[in-house]
C-alpha cells in the first residue's frame, strides 16, 4: 500500500470538507505541519472545529486559517499569541472550548485508545467543569471529560518509512503522537522518508498503522515563535 502522496494538496484531496473536526499537532510553532496547514487553507474548507494546543500566531500556523475565517471553533489550551484569535473571540465570531493542557492531551490519547471518557480532578470547582458530570472517588471529586476523535488529524514527524512508521523530534513529540492516534484519518508531514526496515524498531515512536498518508516537506520554515536576544556583557 503506497502511503506517500506527491503534495500536501493531493494528500488532503477527497478527505477534507466543510464542518469537520480536525486535530493539528504541534506545540507553539514547534512541530506544526506547515505544508498541510497551507494546503488546508487553500482547500477552502470552512466551518472547521480545530483541536490544537494553541492557535498559532498572526500570519503563521493556524493563524493563517483564522485570517481566512475557515475556523469556527477552537478546542485549545493556550491561545495567547494570536491577536486575530483574540479579536474574533471577543467579537463573538469564534467559539472557544478552553481546555487544560493535560486534559487536552488525555482527550486525544483516550480517543486513540478507544476510551470514550475519563475522570480527572483538573478543573473541578471552575468553569471548566460547568455542565459536566462530577463523581466522587476515594473522597475526592472528579469531573468527567469526553475523549476526542477527530475526522482528520494533521501531524508533523521528523522521519517516516514507507510503511508510515514515525519518529518525532524533541518537542514535536508532545501533541503529535496523540493527535495522530486519535484521528479517523491521519495525514503526516515529514522531513525525511526512508525505506521500510531502515528505522530501528526500538526507535519507532508511533507504528505505521496510525499513519494513512505521508507528505514529504524536506525544507519547512520552522519559524521561531519568540526570539529573545541578550547582549553580551
Amino acid at each position: 500500500m503506497n502511503k506517500i502522496y506527491p503534495s500536501a494538496a493531493a494528500a488532503l484531496q477527497d478527505v477534507v470538507r466543510d464542518g469537520q473536526l480536525i486535530a493539528v499537532g504541534g506545540f507553539g510553532l514547534c512541530g506544526i505541519p506547515e505544508a498541510l496547514i497551507d494546503a488546508l487553507r487553500d482547500s477552502g474548507a470552512k466551518n472547521l472545529t480545530v483541536i490544537s494546543n494553541n492557535a498559532g500566531v498572526d500570519g503563521f500556523g493556524l493563524g493563517k486559517l483564522l485570517e481566512t475565517r475557515q475556523i469556527s471553533k477552537m478546542i485549545s489550551s493556550y491561545v495567547g499569541e494570536n491577536k486575530e484569535f483574540e479579536r474574533q473571540y471577543l467579537a463573538g465570531e469564534l467559539q472557544l472550548e478552553f481546555t487544560p493542557q493535560g486534559t487536552l492531551a488525555e482527550k486525544l490519547r483516550a480517543g486513540g485508545a478507544g476510551i470514550p471518557a475519563f475522570f480527572t480532578k483538573t478543573g473541578v470547582g471552575t468553569i471548566v467543569a460547568d455542565g459536566k458530570e462530577l463523581r466522587e472517588f476515594d473522597g475526592e471529586t472528579y469531573v468527567m471529560e469526553r475523549a476526542l476523535v477527530p475526522d482528520v488529524s494533521l501531524v508533523k514527524a521528523h522521519v517516516a518509512d514507507r510503511s508510515g512508521n514515525l519518529q518525532f523530534r524533541l518537542t514535536a513529540r508532545n501533541f503529535n503522537p496523540a493527535a495522530a492516534m486519535a484521528g479517523r484519518i491521519c495525514i503526516v508531514e515529514v522531513e525525511h522518508i526512508v525505506e521500510t526496515g531502515e528505522l530501528v524498531p526500538d526507535q519507532i515512536h508511533l507504528p505505521g498503522i496510525y499513519a494513512h498518508r505521508l507528505v514529504l516537506n524536506a525544507h519547512p520554515e520552522k519559524r521561531i515563535e519568540k526570539r529573545t536576544i541578550t547582549e553580551r556583557a
